[in-house]
């Protein structure tokens, strides 16, 4: 890496000029400036700088997806830029504290004057939201209504068109359904883990059927039972699995779901460790969303109570049913539903643990 030519100057090189004279707060257009406006606009700066490098990382990873095949190194980068997106998400989440040190009436100082700007105006995390497959078609009903509403031209053309291209999810998606394993020559994991499943929820009657202290309780755990048949049915019947996903209740291809489960459930093989790290960074973020959305809505209800937001929902109750339902990678969590313990796992034929293995031959002969 050659030197640099010319010097640079820390504060030319981060543009301190721009940056530390972008907080012009509204309030003094009106009388007396309010003291905590500077807060609010420099936290929500902050956030769009973060909404900025993460949006940067993700369309790394959105990008290097696309390939047909993925390497060791290409995985571990993939991992690794998805621990660094955890770890800002974290910063994002601790910021909420920030802003609460504000009051209610501190806030109320100034809030008026914000009309009818908002949060739903923030072009870079609705960009993330769609990036991630947060599309109209999977927002609740008000957000596909209003998810365009109060947008410029430009930025409304702009999102518009990003719904048209494959999302992350998308290609998180076309990987795992492409991932060789489950048919590997005579070997198929499909097979195989229903034999297992078969034998496990058998055992689990047994059980029941031997331990019930009285029939209401025999018919209770027989009907629990019966409801993870059915939910394994599902996943191991296309038609089922189908009907599963038009329902609403797994959003994976029926390839994919039995990929990253035959991934989770032998995560220790070798061939395995990068993919479930993906795997378990997707879930995280997922998870680390749904907190930011959580606690956004706490502090919204805490600021405002039961008044309107200024982008003109119904604040807090708006964020909450965002909280529970604008989540991308919940199959990754419902996977838990087909998980096996360890002892009930049957053990990988020798071929395929060799395959899934690292094995390092030396080309020097021992004395």
């Amino acid at each position: 890496m050659p030197k640099n030519i010319e010097p640079v100057y820390y504060g030319e090189y981060l543009q301190l000029d721009k940056l530390l004279d972008a907080q012009a707060p509204h309030s003094r257009k009106y009388g007396a400036e309010a003291h905590d406006e500077t807060l609010f606009i420099i936290v929500h700066q902050v956030y769009e700088l973060w909404f900025k490098q993460v949006l940067h990382e993700l369309r790394s990873i959105h990008q290097a997806l696309q390939a047909d095949q993925l390497d060791d190194r290409t995985l571990y980068t993939l991992a690794h830029r998805l621990k660094r997106v955890l770890a800002i998400q974290d910063l994002m989440n601790d910021q909420v504290g920030i802003i609460e040190t504000m009051t209610p009436q501190e806030f109320l100082a100034f809030r008026d004057y914000l009309v009818p700007a908002s949060g739903f105006q923030s072009i870079q995390f609705k960009e993330l939201e769609i990036l991630l497959g947060l599309t109209r078609g999977h927002r609740i009903a008000f957000d596909q209504q209003s998810f365009y509403n109060r947008l410029n031209d430009t930025d409304r053309a702009y999102l518009e068109a990003l719904e048209q291209q494959p999302s992350l999810f998308d290609r998180v998606d076309a990987w795992l359904a492409r991932m060789p394993f489950l048919e590997f020559n005579d070997f198929s994991f499909w097979q195989t883990y229903q034999q297992a499943v078969t034998t496990a929820l058998d055992h689990d009657e047994k059980i029941i059927r031997e331990t019930a202290a009285t029939p209401e309780q025999l018919a209770t755990e027989l009907a629990s039972l019966q409801s993870n048949r059915d939910n394994f049915a599902a996943l191991f019947d296309n038609n089922r699995y189908i009907e599963l996903q038009k329902n609403g209740q797994v959003r994976l291809s029926q390839q994919a779901m039995l990929s990253a489960l035959f991934i989770t459930q032998y995560r220790e093989e070798p061939a395995f460790h990068l993919a479930h790290q993906v795997i378990t960074g997707l879930a995280e973020m997922d998870e680390k969303l749904t907190i930011w959305r959580y606690k956004h809505a706490m502090m919204v209800q805490r600021m405002l109570g039961t008044k309107i937001g200024t982008g003109g929902s119904s604040g807090h109750d708006y964020l909450r049913r965002t909280t529970e339902q604008n989540r991308v990678f919940k199959d990754f969590f419902a996977m838990a539903t087909y998980l096996l313990p360890k002892a009930a796992l049957p053990e990988l034929p020798a071929h395929v643990q060799q395959a899934l293995g690292f094995y390092f031959r030396s080309n020097h002969a021992t004395a």
